[in-house]
């Protein structure tokens, strides 16, 4: 094109403007401006209709954002706008961020970067973290009640069984960035609390070649590589690969970690077209939560293993990018993905000696017939003094398929600038999920041995036995927005989403779990932003979102047959989709100081969910319950945030309240002691605080260039107490609040090798981010010699203090 750039302004706060070629202002103050549209003549190829620019221009300007208002396939989606438009609150985390934690984990920099967010490791496993983010939760753990929608490039990651999120298979070194996005229908189902939105990189963005090494505490050896070349204006290929191996802190907790990720693009002035593609095959040791008593002892010990996970997954997605007329663009993506898990928890176990008739197995209770798969009372092989267990084995293979279209318009309406959105999206998938439990005997290291004899179905009404169950989703989705500029100053957004949602279980072992489900619903948004001054926004919003109940939740979710979660399904009753209620607003803003870019938010949320869903513990045997709709509940707080950028220098700051609470009684089974006074139930009452979700977050960082090649920087987290899951009825003393300092350093010995280093938990703080109840007369304690265990409290310890260094080469 005869050296015609055709640019699009986009930029982030640190200065730099992304469109089809990279173009770099000098600070976060300066922006480059294009000059009007004209048509361009290229030799050979004639008139070239688009918006071409013949020139650009570097000028003063306030640090501008644009984010997408719905799922963006493309990294250039025509639904972004303005952040200043958006009547939400705006979290954007760049890979400058991602590249500062030196983490294989895309979770550790949502954890520094977004106010509202914490983490907690209830699987005992650093890669595999439950994502909480103002109290909605995003978790690789099934059973756990799902309220975040999770997007890579445009295609739901939730996986169909159960909406879980294997954070374990994003491959981080390939993100481009993640909008952390709430107050918005169009992101579909789940998206109660909000979405999770990140772009991968391609070769337009991202050129060059990259490989990064680490090791360091914990026997931890990562690697990655990544790789982008632009090939004549128009090709652009990007190859990202990373593998991490790391023993854990804690017994039996090793994770070894392969993950792949591709771009092949092609694009012109009005076209641009995507096929993506990765794969991934991850092993883990999760060791979950431990009495506190052994922790006592030793800070490494887990509880009942093998509990391991095998996780592998493989997709493809091709997006594609048309500017049908001046002011229509055309968006669209087709999208294949194939997971596979594979899981073995051990646990204790309900089967026991028979008191009657004697030399048989018993479940439940020592005359309840324990069946073998052959229908058959099992024989009893195990030796008189043997402690008793089994290993739970679960298998799911699921394949999603989908397609979406969207269409945005930015004709003017009325004479004033107007953005348009309509689109919709259909997706399917196909689960086939396995279950079984083999006896075993426990030895003192808590770790269950297996016989070779595997439990039928067994025990009344409690059952437990082989599963084999496959289940359909047909989720369709159609949405519309439309953010009209009444005046220059003052925006509306309004619209909304219909989901329909599909659900089909079909037993392949019985008729028991059964069921055709099917669930619609209508979300509208409407919300406004004012700009006050040129340097500072007024927002304000209304949206509803729901969440269908997965397979899993309807698979288990009869009181009267409580299953053991994620694993034993045993019927099929309905449940009702949660719907939540968001109300949101505040203040934003930035200002150019002489040390700097200056910006800033305030502002407060209340989300109301009705018929909300949750797991029900069983009161009469320890690891078994149920899913139920338990009414209402709330969630609202306030989110504070600062961030002083300049050449030289960054800090931020930020403070989160969240009131998370109860709103209708109910009656829940637990371990806690308030619950062994009251035959294992407690009350919960209006007004409750829901437990694991702590009231304040503070978060506090800074990075410093003592000279060009020489950077160093630190931050720090701190989390209130939070109440144990179990006590519901906030009558037992909280989980301790806790904080965390970390440092890192680099520094660049040449154009091409930087070397690098970070300290985690500076003060080797001891810690725990997550607490429940267990059954204390389950198993000895053998770290005190076989006695029974006295303090019912398990929790997951924080990772000690960590040492990791590396080096980085850039070509």
């Amino acid at each position: 094109m005869g050296g015609v750039r055709f640019v699009v302004v986009a930029s982030i706060a640190t200065g730099v403007v992304v469109g089809h070629d990279v173009a770099y202002a000098q600070s976060a103050s300066e922006r480059i401006e294009t000059l009007p549209p004209v048509e361009v003549t290229s030799p050979g190829n004639g008139v070239k209709r688009g918006r071409p620019r013949d020139a650009t221009r570097i000028v003063r300007a306030r640090p501008r954002v644009v984010i997408p208002t719905a799922p963006a396939s493309t990294s250039t989606s025509a639904s972004e706008i303005d952040a200043d438009k958006v009547p939400a609150s705006v979290n954007i985390v760049d890979s400058r961020q991602i590249e500062r934690t030196g983490s294989p984990n895309i979770t550790d920099a949502l954890l520094q970067s977004v106010p509202s967010i914490t983490i907690n490791e209830v699987a005992g496993n650093p890669f595999q973290p439950d994502v909480q983010f103002r109290g909605f939760v995003a978790s690789p753990v099934s059973g756990t009640p799902q309220g975040l929608a999770v997007y890579q490039n445009g295609v739901r990651i939730n996986e169909a069984f159960a909406d879980a999120v294997n954070w374990d298979l994003i491959p981080t070194a390939a993100i481009k960035s993640v909008t952390v996005v709430t107050n918005n229908p169009a992101f579909g189902l789940n998206a109660l609390g909000g979405a999770v939105n990140m772009q991968m990189k391609d070769g337009f963005s991202y050129q060059g070649t990259e490989i990064n090494v680490m090791g360091g505490s914990f026997g931890r050896i990562q690697g990655s590589g990544q790789w982008g070349k632009q090939v004549d204006n128009n090709y652009a290929v990007y190859g990202a690969i990373e593998g991490v191996h790391d023993d854990g802190f804690r017994n039996f907790s090793q994770s070894d970690i392969r993950r792949f990720y591709g771009d092949v693009a092609y694009k012109n002035d009005v076209n641009e077209f995507h096929l993506n593609m990765g794969v991934a095959d991850n092993k883990f040791g999760a060791a979950a939560t431990v009495p506190a008593e052994l922790l006592q002892q030793y800070w490494g010990a887990t509880y009942t293993t093998p509990q391991t996970s095998h996780n592998q997954v493989g997709y493809f997605n091709l997006t594609g990018k048309v500017e049908a007329t001046p002011t229509w663009t055309i968006e669209g993506s087709a999208h294949l993905r194939f997971f596979k898990q594979d899981t073995q928890d051990g646990n204790p176990t309900g089967t026991q000696p028979c008191s009657t008739p004697a030399g048989f197995l018993c479940f439940g209770d020592d005359t309840t017939p324990a069946f073998g798969l052959n229908g058959t009372q099992l024989a009893n092989p195990f030796p008189s003094d043997a402690v008793l267990g089994e290993i739970d084995r679960t298998s799911t293979r699921s394949t999603t398929g989908g397609l979406s279209l969207q269409a945005t318009n930015d004709d003017k309406l009325f004479g004033h600038d107007n953005r348009f959105t309509v689109g919709g999206s259909f997706d399917t998938s196909v689960t086939w999920f396995n279950a079984s439990a083999e006896l075993g005997t426990i030895g003192t290291n808590y770790v269950v041995s297996g016989s070779g004899i595997f439990l039928g179905p067994s025990g009344s009404p409690i059952t437990i036995g082989p599963v084999s169950l496959r289940t359909t989703n047909q989720y369709t989705g159609i949405y519309a927005l439309d953010t009209f500029d009444v005046t220059n100053a003052f925006s509306i957004t309004g619209g909304g989403r219909f989901n329909s949602a599909r659900i089909v279980l079909e037993d392949q072992l019985g008729t028991a779990l059964n069921g055709n489900h099917e669930y619609d619903r209508f979300n509208p948004m409407i919300g406004a932003t004012y700009k006050i001054t040129p340097e500072l926004t007024f927002y304000a919003g209304y949206s509803e979102a729901n969440r269908a109940p997965t397979p899993l939740e309807l698979g288990c979710a009869d009181p009267n047959n409580p299953c053991t979660i994620a694993a034993f399904l045993v019927s099929d009753p309905d449940l009702k989709q949660v719907v939540s209620h968001t109300v949101e607003a505040g203040l934003r803003g930035t200002k150019e100081l002489n040390l700097g870019t200056l910006s800033w938010k305030l502002g407060g949320f209340r989300a109301k969910n009705t018929d909300d869903i949750l797991a029900i513990p069983s009161p009469t045997l320890q690891g078994f319950g149920y899913f139920q709709n338990v009414g209402a509940t709330r969630r609202q707080g306030i989110e504070a945030e600062v961030n002083l950028k300049s050449k030289a220098m960054q800090v931020y700051a930020s403070y989160s309240f969240i009131d998370a609470r109860f709103l209708d009684a109910l009656q829940l089974g637990s371990n806690s002691p308030a619950a062994e006074q009251n035959n294992g139930i407690i009350q919960v009452l209006p007004g409750n605080q829901i437990p694991a979700i702590p009231r304040h977050r503070v978060k506090a960082g800074f990075d410093y260039a003592i000279t060009d090649a020489f950077k160093v920087g630190g931050d720090a987290i701190w989390v209130s107490s939070q109440y144990f899951v179990g006590d519901g009825s906030n009558q037992e003393p909280k989980l301790p609040s806790y904080a965390v300092f970390n440092a890192h350093t680099s520094y660049q010995i040449n154009k091409t090798f930087q070397i690098y280093g970070r300290v985690d938990n500076i003060f080797d703080n001891r810690y725990a981010s997550y607490g429940t109840f267990f059954e204390t007369g389950a198993l000895p304690n053998y770290a005190n010699g076989g006695a029974n265990f006295t303090d019912p409290r398990s929790l997951s310890p924080a990772r000690p203090r960590a040492f990791y260094a590396g080096m980085k080469a850039t070509f």
